[in-house]
């Protein structure tokens, strides 16, 4: 019991890093502002760990790879940590670590569609409670470019706009076959 609580407080915390990782990952590929509240939590928070990173991993093609591979091992590491509380053998293999780093990608994406599904939530939330609100901006910045082919071929229905529903329902069936993938994988770990 005491190694499912410690595995719990874990995975939260290394959850909540990796959300704050992506965060700057997509805020500075989609050049929204850091002038905001939440901007200046996610640079201060990750700071310690992204710009030394950025001596050595550099950038492609505008993406900032040293908060999208710190985001990757923290989940590849989650996943060691959770075998080993759990009392799996791990295997000294070439494989094993590819796996592992398979799970680290499966995880990141999942952490990135559950990221999106709270911004598209929110941003609908705000669009009918708050509209001026001061975080409404950003969060249009990050729904706008996975909102706008939806909102292009889906009409409004008394001027209500259908496209986040679409799009969450589009978003849980990529949870589900990233479960499946996770699935196909397990095997493989143990």
């Amino acid at each position: 019991m005491l190694s499912d609580v410690v595995l719990m407080i874990i995975d939260a915390l290394a959850s909540f890093f990796t959300l704050l990782l992506l965060a700057r990952f997509y805020m500075q590929w989609m050049r929204a502002s850091f002038r905001n509240q939440l901007g200046f939590f996610v640079m201060r928070a990750t700071d310690w760990l992204v710009l030394p990173l950025r001596r050595v991993v550099p950038a492609v093609r505008g993406l900032d790879l040293a908060s999208l591979l710190p985001a990757v091992l923290v989940q590849a590491a989650l996943v060691v940590i959770t075998l080993l509380l759990k009392g799996a053998p791990l295997k000294a293999e070439a494989s094993l670590a590819l796996v592992i780093l398979g799970f680290g990608v499966l995880e990141v994406f999942k952490q990135s569609l559950y990221l999106l599904i709270a911004v598209v939530l929110m941003s609908a939330i705000l669009s009918w409670v708050n509209p001026y609100s001061p975080i409404k901006p950003l969060l249009d910045v990050f729904a706008q470019p996975f909102l706008a082919p939806l909102q292009r071929r889906i009409p409004t229905i008394a001027n209500v706009d259908l496209s986040p529903l679409v799009l969450l329902l589009a978003l849980q069936v990529l949870l589900t076959l990233i479960a499946h993938a996770r699935a196909a994988l397990l095997p493989h770990l143990l």
